[in-house]
């Protein structure tokens, strides 16, 4: 952890140090992290992604949803905005970007693509489950909305928890499908990543267990055990991980496994 929290500091930028200091004792970030953070939200609420010019996208939308939870910022008016947006994004209980991305979007966005649907749909699905989570006992706005999205996600499942999708699919839908109590549409899926392990990058494993310890999945689950085995065998002499997207990336893996593991 000291190895992982000295690369970010001297890696990361000022978000990137605003998002440790929350991630290890709550800081919170002062007001300017926090407008440069949510800077570039469109006027419907969500966030356009950089190669799909002024359109908000579920995908960028939800990315930006996770850099803010990282500032303890779920709960202000610009992540709001984009978590109602994503509310309302929802068509037949799935999710897919807007029909003019199609030019532009790449694999894991493509409108009308079957896998991209289920990914963004674990995604968005995701986020929402997240910000009734915080919400507390009675306190969330989205239920009715995640029901049918958690059994379209189980309807896309195979019996022995296999996916048509891309990897991060996979946990998305695990930390939803546990959080609706479908402990057993979960697990396969828990029990599919573990077999994957051995064989799955570092930013794959840290987003992965960071993801299952979002919704709650107990620190000594077997999996997430796995995982944190996982990482401290991957972690670089540097106390960073790679990224999968490029060296540019790397301080955001690392946060992701410092969320993972903190």
């Amino acid at each position: 952890m000291d190895g992982a929290i000295g690369f970010v500091v001297a890696h990361g930028d000022a978000v990137d140090r605003a998002r440790l200091s929350y991630l290890r004792t709550g800081a919170i970030p002062t007001e300017d992290i926090l407008a440069t953070a949510e800077i570039g939200q469109a006027p419907d609420g969500g966030w356009p992604a950089t190669w799909g010019a002024e359109v908000a996208s579920v995908d960028a939308t939800c990315f930006r949803l996770a850099e803010l939870d990282d500032l303890g910022a779920l709960g202000r008016p610009a992540a709001r905005r984009g978590l109602d947006w994503l509310a309302g994004r929802q068509h037949n209980s799935m999710w897919e970007e807007d029909d003019s991305l199609a030019g532009e979007a790449p694999s894991w966005a493509t409108p009308g693509d079957p896998e991209a649907r289920l990914y963004l749909t674990a995604n968005a699905a995701f986020w929402l489950t997240v910000s009734d989570l915080d919400a507390g006992w009675g306190g969330g706005q989205y239920g009715a909305l995640l029901r049918p999205a958690a059994q379209a996600i189980a309807a896309h499942i195979g019996a022995d928890g296999s996916w048509k999708s891309f990897l991060a699919s996979a946990w998305l839908s695990a930390a939803v499908l546990h959080r609706q109590d479908m402990f057993y549409e979960s697990a396969r899926i828990q029990i599919m990543l573990g077999d994957r392990l051995g064989q799955m990058s570092p930013a794959d494993v840290a987003s992965m267990a960071s993801t299952l310890r979002r919704v709650g999945i107990a620190v000594d689950e077997w999996l997430l055990t796995a995982a944190r085995r996982r990482l401290a065998e991957t972690q670089r002499s540097d106390g960073g991980w790679p990224s999968d997207d490029g060296s540019a990336f790397d301080v955001h893996t690392t946060l992701a496994a410092i969320r993972a593991i903190r």
